[in-house]
């Protein structure tokens, strides 16, 4: 792999290691979170050097998105190169070299993020060198966001702004450079039921919440059963929609009665199924198991805002284009991306990128050298079909 190098702006192998050595990780935890503003920041300087008009929006005081313009603005046109600046945590011990230090080994570069997602920045950056400012017929922008690994907030700042930067948006997850037009949602909820303790030898001195979680997990279950049976997209490997029981707490003594237990559960609903419908619906079955029950009550809270489903129409031009030059269908994924936040404020959406999903989120994670010029490739016929001078 042969490194260009312009003025101002490193090589990518370089551009690579600056971004992976500058931590940005996003949890729901505090004291795992991190500031994504060193990173926004590098991202500014490279692209500034390439004349892109760069602008940082602050999402809270410790994180920002970039959007950041080249050739003449014009709303609703142009293509967008979009990513996110957060990586995930990680567990230091199960990883064989530094996280925070681009590794090069059997043709694959290690490093948190090395695949979801921070390189697809630096790739994108090297696609661009390439070309003239004056070229540009309409304008191609990069977005970086913040929080994708947590709470989306990036994207839904984007939302509620109403910020569209283009027309067609390819989001540069992890797809192994196959295009995807599909993805299911994700939400994650606690479902708590409360009761009265008491003496384990008269069960007439509490109510066991227990017994009423008992109720409420087979009512779950046949709650998942219809769902299953009423909603299908072949389009999916699992080609229904899921519940899964991820854990359950009760209780503190067998000669006590429990009083308080709580399930969490992950839905991962198809397209076409929307989210608060699904909670209202998931509300109205379990409360009706223990209305008999009047010393028993349940809440259901919401982890997180949850993640709509994600579709793009199969005849899109820009669908199209992404199979053509990739020479690949369009697929359906399990994982969830901003894709959907982009699709509603009004843009043809993709995602695609290079490296795989498989190595997202795990130990060692890398890149593929191997898919650095084909994706550095693809971008240019992108830029080259959607932004400039014919």
């Amino acid at each position: 792999m042969t490194n260009s190098s312009g003025p101002g702006l490193p090589d990518l192998i370089s551009m690579l290691t600056t971004l992976i050595e500058h931590p940005s990780i996003s949890s729901t935890d505090p004291k795992d979170d991190r500031s994504n503003l060193e990173v926004i920041h590098i991202l500014a300087e490279w692209l500034e050097t390439l004349h892109f008009d760069v602008r940082i929006l602050p999402v809270s005081k410790s994180k920002s998105n970039l959007v950041a313009t080249l050739g003449r603005h014009r709303a609703g046109s142009g293509l967008v190169l979009s990513g996110h600046t957060d990586t995930v945590p990680y567990d230091e011990e199960r990883w064989s070299c530094d996280p925070f230090q681009l590794t090069e080994k059997d043709q694959r570069l290690y490093g948190l993020g090395s695949a979801d997602m921070k390189s697809f920045f630096g790739i994108a950056l090297e696609a661009v060198r390439i070309f003239d400012v004056k070229q540009f017929e309409t304008p191609l922008v990069i977005v970086a966001t913040a929080d994708e690994e947590s709470t989306m907030a990036g994207a839904k700042r984007l939302l509620d702004e109403g910020i569209q930067p283009g027309r067609y948006a390819l989001i540069g997850e992890p797809t192994s450079l196959k295009p995807v037009r599909m993805h299911k949602g994700v939400m994650m909820e606690s479902i708590r039921v409360r009761g009265e303790s008491g003496h384990s030898s008269n069960p007439a001195l509490g109510a066991s919440a227990l017994e009423g979680m008992h109720r409420v997990l087979a009512e779950l279950l046949r709650w998942r059963r219809e769902l299953q049976q009423s909603n299908r997209n072949p389009m999916f490997e699992v080609d229904v929609p899921t519940v899964n029981l991820g854990a359950i707490r009760g209780g503190d003594s067998p000669n006590r009665i429990c009083a308080q237990c709580e399930t969490l559960i992950d839905i991962r609903p198809l397209p076409g199924m929307d989210l608060k419908e699904l909670r209202e619906s998931l509300n109205h079955r379990l409360q009706s198991v223990l209305a008999d029950e009047p010393r028993l009550s349940l809440t259901i809270d919401s982890l997180f805002e949850g993640i709509p489903a994600f579709e793009t129409d199969p005849d899109s031009a820009f669908l199209r284009t992404c199979e053509s030059l990739t020479g690949h269908p369009a697929q359906a994924v399990a994982f969830g991306t901003e894709a959907p936040y982009f699709s509603r404020l009004g843009m043809e959406t993709v995602i695609l990128g290079p490296g795989s999903i498989d190595q997202a989120h795990q130990p060692d994670e890398y890149l593929p050298m191997k898919q650095i010029k084909p994706a550095i490739e693809l971008i240019r016929n992108l830029i080259r079909r959607y932004c400039l001078l014919h």
